[in-house]
């Protein structure tokens, strides 16, 4: 189902599955759902919401970490998955991060759409 490695191969895969609309209702439920006022377009493109997305988690990181913790642990990301990041810099982290929030809203949507 997910044995992909990188942001790229995830990308593709979610592409392939014609999957990006319903990722990104996922991810605006989740986010609503931690309580942050952000949302993102369902017409966005997946690079554009790679973009949106890291700009809305360093936000989150440098202003309000508490919520970008609650949003990490509404979405679900593996605290396992998140020690493995080992970015030299905050961007290369929040690259990290990305990754994995879209590797889990996807593995929540492709389930839901076959089963």
């Amino acid at each position: 189902m997910l044995p992909v490695k990188n942001t790229f191969e995830l990308l593709e895969k979610i592409e392939n599955e014609n999957l990006l609309p319903k990722l990104i209702e996922q991810l605006n439920k989740d986010f609503q759902l931690s309580n942050i006022d952000e949302s993102f377009d369902l017409n966005t493109s997946i690079n554009q919401l790679m973009t949106c997305l890291n700009s809305v988690l360093k936000k989150l990181i440098q202003f309000n970490y508490e919520d970008y913790l609650n949003l990490l642990y509404r979405i679900d990301v593996p605290e396992k998955e998140l020690a493995t990041i080992k970015g030299s810099n905050l961007d290369e982290n929040i690259e990290g991060v990305t990754f994995l929030i879209f590797k889990r809203e996807f593995q929540k949507v492709w389930f839901k759409s076959k089963f």
